[in-house]
């Protein structure tokens, strides 16, 4: 894991010196305390985000990996948004884009009846029943 951070490390000041030489000091840290600021709106805004996908899954409209992909690039954009560097930013908008498509694919997805839940049951499951054998009240010591 550290072996793919240090390259990553590397392109982020890389880059972020790159395009601080074009656009300046002061345009370098208004960039930076806008990611910030963004990313921490992001972070407060996530329970109420998820509280969507949560309402998405249960209709129907988002499926299980769906839900974990739009959740967790979510809260990944608002992360990434606050690591200060061009890099990290870039990622972090292009995490959030992904997270918005999916929300918007749930929105337009028609309701589905509980797909998730088969009020009939379920077909591979076998009932069974366990009985204990040294909870017996009939055998003999």
């Amino acid at each position: 894991m550290i072996v793919l951070l240090i390259p990553f490390m590397l392109l982020e000041l890389f880059l972020s010196l790159k395009v601080g030489e074009q656009i300046g000091f002061l345009g370098s840290v208004m960039w930076i305390m806008l990611s910030f600021m963004i990313g921490m709106m992001l972070l407060q805004k996530s329970s109420q985000t998820m509280l969507g996908n949560m309402t998405a899954l249960r209709e129907g409209k988002l499926d299980m990996k769906k839900f974990q992909n739009a959740s967790m690039s979510y809260l990944a954009a608002a992360v990434l948004l606050i690591i200060p560097g061009v890099l990290s930013d870039f990622l972090g908008v292009v995490a959030f884009v992904y997270s918005l498509y999916l929300q918007f694919v749930a929105k337009i997805t028609p309701e589905q009846k509980n797909t998730h839940l088969n009020p009939q049951g379920d077909d591979n499951v076998i009932d069974v029943e366990i009985i204990d054998e040294h909870s017996r009240s009939d055998r003999s010591i």
